[in-house]
């Protein structure tokens, strides 16, 4: 009997978790689901959690040393930042074209902006710290954080990827450059560890269909409550808003990721989604680029062919500074609020967005709501009040999912751009 694929397990996941949560909001059975069903969706995201930095630190390490030099890795290096900046200026864009012309603000009655604004006023103070705290950072800030004072602090959480990337990278040209018996050793422990946490990830992908059902059911009762009603009253009020945020990813995912795998990889359109379907089912129920990772890794090394040395340099950078479907979000949602508060942006201020946003994408932390926290300091930059954040708050967390889908996509994409055109320069070489 064939066994069903792992993209086709995790769909199935998906819509029974919403179909269920949908059911259990109706039922007002969210209590039982909050405490019986949602726990097995956090353990899932904790095990893809808890493997992601060993699988970071040991596949870029392994990668970078088993390199033929330094000038590959600086070329290697150079074309991937390159390419990933210039596909979230790309985003932006595309999201700044599609809320000028489809005009969703404009739509939003004047009373129920004023309640979305009371009811969500909370939710915005709680996160007031954390946008001081970013407010306050010098220009540099951002190069000073790169680099940890404590790897293993680093290591202790997500947020800190990057840093984790930068230890990783500076241990693996290390190992690359001194050429010793012991060194070899090292290579050695470090490739068998990289090829366990890969086994591991194997293991994790077993409960994912498991792991996508209990995380649907939470996250539609955690918004619904017992009160089915409060999700349809949300989606009404910021319908166009989410709809303008989804067609903006969905050209951005098929025509800038299509062209991209189309004339720059060997694989077919077709090929390339399908290879990549379970990462972007994972990153659609976790909300995490971060948690996703692990399988990003899986899918684009056994579904694509991509090298372990590329995908393994490639696939953390993006994790951390390729933050399209954000970047896309931030756009838009910019724009959506002013356009509610009737405050005019000209083409002077739609240009400081696209650029805040994108150096606000670079670095943010691969977790679920770190958007937010960048899309108010977009707000200051510009001058429409960050208060406008909570117009937007309802339905964040259904478009949080869709953004971070988008981002893991790019990261996907850009691998296996990198791969075919490190390819292309050893056989001219």
């Amino acid at each position: 009997m064939m066994k069903m694929k792992l993209h086709w397990q995790i769909i199935i996941g998906l819509v029974t978790g919403t179909l269920f949560g949908i059911f259990a909001a109706w039922n007002q059975w969210s209590g039982f689901t909050q405490d019986w069903i949602a726990p097995f969706g956090t353990i899932f995201v904790n095990l893809l959690k808890l493997i992601a930095v060993p699988l970071v630190f040991a596949s870029l390490v392994t990668g970078i040393s088993s390199l033929a030099d330094i000038s590959q890795l600086s070329r290697m290096g150079g074309k991937t930042i390159g390419i990933y900046l210039l596909t979230t200026a790309v985003a932006i864009i595309i999201g700044l074209v599609v809320v000028n012309t489809l005009e969703p603000g404009s739509l939003m009655p004047q009373k129920v902006g004023i309640e979305l604004q009371k009811a969500y006023q909370s939710n915005l103070d709680e996160k007031a710290a954390s946008v001081e705290i970013v407010k306050d950072r010098g220009p540099l800030q951002p190069l000073v954080d790169i680099v940890p004072t404590n790897i293993i602090g680093a290591a202790s959480s997500n947020r800190s990827m990057l840093q984790v990337v930068f230890f990783s990278l500076l241990f693996g040209i290390g190992l690359m450059l001194v050429q010793s018996e012991g060194t070899a050793t090292v290579a050695r422990f470090i490739s068998g560890m990289n090829d366990v946490v890969i086994k591991i990830v194997d293991l994790i992908m077993l409960v994912a269909p498991i792991g996508v059902f209990a995380l649907m059911a939470g996250t539609i009762t955690a918004i619904a409550g017992d009160d089915l009603g409060t999700i349809l009253e949300l989606l009404k009020a910021l319908g166009f808003y989410s709809f303008a945020v989804v067609l903006g990813l969905l050209l951005h995912v098929f025509l800038v990721y299509g062209f991209i795998i189309r004339f720059f990889t060997p694989h077919t359109f077709k090929k390339f989604f399908t290879a990549i379907a379970p990462a972007q089912l994972v990153a659609f129920s976790t909300s995490s680029s971060a948690a996703t990772l692990p399988v990003s890794f899986d899918c684009v090394e056994e579904n694509l062919g991509v090298r372990n040395e590329v995908a393994s340099f490639v696939l953390p950078i993006g994790a951390t500074i390729n933050l399209d479907g954000t970047a896309l979000y931030q756009g838009v949602a910019a724009v959506f609020i002013a356009q509610v508060l009737g405050i005019p942006l000209d083409f002077t201020v739609q240009l400081t967005i696209v650029l805040t946003a994108l150096l606000a994408s670079i670095g943010a932390a691969p977790v679920p709501g770190a958007g937010l926290i960048m899309l108010v300091i977009v707000l200051e930059a510009i001058g429409v009040p960050s208060a406008g954040v909570a117009l937007i708050l309802g339905v964040d967390r259904i478009l949080d999912m869709v953004r971070t889908a988008t981002n893991v996509t790019g990261d996907c994409a850009v691998t296996a751009l990198i791969d075919a055109s490190e390819k292309r320069a050893e056989e001219r070489a």
